[in-house]
């Protein structure tokens, strides 16, 4: 991935990711992605399935959890 991957802002608002970005992120055509503002400037973040989540909170300690009873 090279420095000088750039991308132009369409009449649309529309984006379009370098191959070279798409291709070392792994980033498939569908994807959901969130952007996040920071600075004068945003991060594009994929969203996580469901799948990908699974299991993300395995061996947790639940014994102090707020508003459990609430």
């Amino acid at each position: 991935m090279a420095g000088n991957d750039v991308t132009k802002l369409s009449s649309k608002f529309q984006i379009s990711v370098p191959k070279a970005v798409r291709e070392k992120q792994n980033w498939k055509p569908g994807q959901k992605f969130a952007f996040v503002p920071r600075g004068k400037g945003v991060v594009m973040v994929p969203v996580p399935t469901l799948e990908e989540l699974r299991g993300i909170a395995r061996g947790a300690n639940t014994d102090d959890i707020r508003d459990h009873d609430e």
